[in-house]
This record gives C-alpha cells, structure tokens and sequence, in this order.
C-alpha cells in the first residue's frame, strides 16, 4: 500500500472502510458540526471563552454551564444536581475541570448560568446519529451494488486448468490490457451464465434517491434548504419552496434559547453579549425579511395607512362617467338603426299594396 504523505503533511491516504460504521458515523457528525460551527455568530464573547468550544458543548450536550472564575467567564459541561423547582428542574450542576481546578455545586441563577441550546435540553446530537446512522448503512448498500455492477456474468470452468486461463483472462482486462483466448479447449470447457440485469441499475438508482433525500432532510432540519424532489424531471419554483416553512422552527428556537442565556449572564456577571444568525442561516434570514418587506409595500394604501389617495379615488368616477358615456351612445346607434330597417321594410311593401289595389 502506498503510504506516500499527502502534499508533505505526512497523512497518507488509505481507502475508506465503508464496513466500519462506527467509523463513518462519526465522521458524518464531526462534518455536520464543523458546518453548525458557524450557525451563529457572537459578539462580545469572553477571550476564555471560545466559540467553538461553545457550540460544540450546546450542540452536543444540549446544554451549558457558565460560571465566574478568578475573574474571568468560562463555559463547561456537567451534570444536574439538587432538589428541583416547582417545574421539576434542577437547581443545582456540577462541574469538575482538572485544569481551573473547578470541582465545584453552582446554584443555578446565583453563581452560574445554564445556556440551552434548545428549549428541552436535547441538543443536535440525537438529530446528527439518526441521519448519520442512516447514511452510512446506506452508503455500505451502495457500495455493495457498486461492486456487484461489474459482475457482468458468472465463469463456470470445469477443471483447473481452464480456471487458471480464465483467472488469466480477467486479470489481464482487469489491468486494461487486451486478453487473447488461443484455445478451442478454453472456450470450449467454460460456461457463462448473466447475471446483470436491468433491476440492478435501478437499485443503484433507489440508493442515490435514498442518500439524496437523508442529506436533503437533514440540512433541512437544520434550517438550510435543500431540494429532495423525487421527480426525475425539471421543477418549478413554487415546488423547489415546498418545505421552506418547515426550516425556521427549530433555529429559532435555538436562536431564542441563546438569547435568554446571554441575558441572564448581563444580569448575573454585567457582560454585554450579543448573539445572531451567521453564514447561509443569516443570508436565509435576509431573505426572509425583503420577502416580507416586499408584501408589506405591495398593500393598498387605504388598508395600510386608513387613507385614500386622491388620485385613486377619482378614478373610479372617471371610470363610471366614461361607461355611462359609451352606453348613451350605443343607444342611439340603436335606435337609428331601428328606424333604417323600419323605413326600408315601409318602402318595400307599398308598391305591393299599389299592385293589388
């Protein structure tokens, strides 16, 4: 195996092992979270504590503990501890960090605040194993279809001589070069049976639907949009913005979650931090914002400010007046119509009448 460093940074790069799923879950959630990294944007954040650390300990743990040490903020992860409140919660959490040498029960509210990420204390992490566990079964059907796709038909060689020739055979086209049979007696002694068929690109075609969708639901689920329209055919807009709806729910309630936390630390320890949306979360807020902007000022002007504009008020009776205008004439044109048939009919039935008299 070739064990080259990659680009001089002494990593080589070996093939993946579609068969270690541990392995591969893993990695799917450390990708997304290196993603959610920059799901919000902080400002005034303590030197002590980083964001990155921040995130990773609300997305992960559903929660986090900031506390006052030495003078300086600092976040960590814990447990619960003490009697609960009249909602059940607890009122108590324990930190133990060997570094600040912090083993410490914090009263909740008094000497420490706890940050949710969400308003149920879940976090992403139960989101990020359930997609990841998914993709990466998927990925192994993929695989396995992949390999099976070369099989194109079954070698049946009676003895070993003509199974060394055609082991020969294939490992020669395996390499790209040209293989050369010289026998009757190797055509002859092997039978071939398909094995292919038309069902097995369509299999292909299911799992890459499959993985398309669990990546697709997943970004969703985490307020980004991305089409999973199963349609093998062009869409239009109204269809590719189904689910858009569907998107802000949950990060806004991670949003507001953050926000009540960075509050009570201004009320508890007088910090001033901000925080907001970043990265493609922010460009989809914008978005938001000039949509409903756009709605606001394309409303009539007597249902948004109560008043009627002039100019749009005497339209209407110029409108009528033009109406009734046209009317008056159509009726007369009638009219003089009516009498030209009827002196036409009076001019033709009187030499008649003089005929018969």
């Amino acid at each position: 195996m070739d064990t080259t460093p990659f680009y001089g940074l002494g990593v080589p790069l070996h093939p993946y092992n579609f068969k270690d799923q541990n392995r591969a879950i893993r990695h799917y959630v450390e990708y997304m979270l290196i993603r959610t990294q920059s799901m919000f944007e902080y400002e005034g954040l303590p030197d002590t504590i980083p964001k990155r650390a921040l995130e990773t300990y609300l997305q992960m743990n559903g929660l986090v503990c900031v506390f006052e040490h030495e003078g300086s903020l600092y976040c960590s992860f814990g447990g619960w501890g003490g009697e609960p409140d009249a909602y059940y919660i607890p009122t108590k959490f324990v930190v133990a960090n060997p570094y600040l040498n912090v083993f410490k029960t914090f009263t909740v509210g008094e000497d420490c605040v706890i940050i949710r990420n969400d308003s149920l204390y879940k976090g992403l992490r139960p989101l990020f194993q359930r997609y990841a566990t998914q993709m990466a079964t998927n990925d192994v059907s993929m695989q396995i279809a992949d390999i099976n796709s070369r099989i194109l038909a079954l070698i049946d060689a009676p003895d070993d001589k003509t199974r060394e020739s055609a082991e020969r055979y294939l490992d020669k086209i395996m390499k790209g070069d040209l293989g050369v049979i010289g026998s009757n007696a190797f055509l002859e002694g092997i039978r071939t049976q398909p094995y292919a068929n038309g069902t097995h690109s369509q299999l292909i075609t299911s799992l890459i639907e499959l993985q398309q969708y669990l990546k697709a639901s997943w970004y969703n689920e985490l307020g980004l949009q991305a089409n999973y329209n199963m349609k093998r055919e062009a869409i239009n807009s109204n269809e590719s913005q189904l689910n858009e709806d569907a998107l802000i729910p949950l990060i806004d309630d991670m949003l507001a979650c953050r926000e009540e936390g960075l509050e009570q630390i201004r009320e508890l320890f007088g910090t001033e931090i901000s925080v907001s949306y970043g990265s493609a979360w922010e460009d989809n807020e914008i978005e938001t914002e000039a949509m409903l902007e756009s709605l606001d000022g394309s409303e009539d002007p007597e249902q948004s400010d109560g008043s009627e504009d002039p100019e749009q008020s005497d339209e209407p009776e110029d409108t009528d007046q033009a109406d009734g205008m046209d009317l008056e004439q159509a009726l007369d044109d009638l009219e003089e119509s009516v009498e030209e048939v009827i002196d036409l009919v009076q001019e033709e039935s009187d030499p008649d009448e003089e005929r018969l008299s």
